[in-house]
């Protein structure tokens, strides 16, 4: 078979409100995470400077800072926002219902 489908909420969560799909759809590189986020939700800062792991943030609905490097990025629904793999990134929502879809890949 050519494709794997799955849906994000079938996928159990790894932290509240964090799919990661990679294995749900039997991905070799590529990471996908979908968060559903309220207003004060928080990330850990880390970097993939390790593997060299590039990331795209898309934020589709509420309201999100993105620090890379600290610098902060304030999103929208629609923006969306690429990391290199070395820089630090931290993620906070700041809308109730907000949500995301991050990817990335060496």
């Amino acid at each position: 078979m050519g494709y794997d489908a799955t849906t994000y909420d079938d996928v159990e969560p790894r932290a509240p409100g964090m799919y990661f799909l990679r294995d749900a759809l039997g991905c070799e590189n590529l990471g996908v995470t979908v968060v559903e986020a309220d207003d004060g939700w928080e990330g850990m800062e880390h970097d993939h400077a390790d593997t060299d792991h590039e990331e795209v943030y898309v934020l589709l609905h509420g309201e999100a800072t993105l620090t890379v490097d600290g610098d902060d990025v304030e999103l929208g629904p629609g923006d969306a926002v690429r990391v290199d793999g070395d820089a630090t990134r931290d993620l906070a929502f700041s809308a109730d219902g907000s949500k995301m879809v991050i990817a990335g890949a060496p």
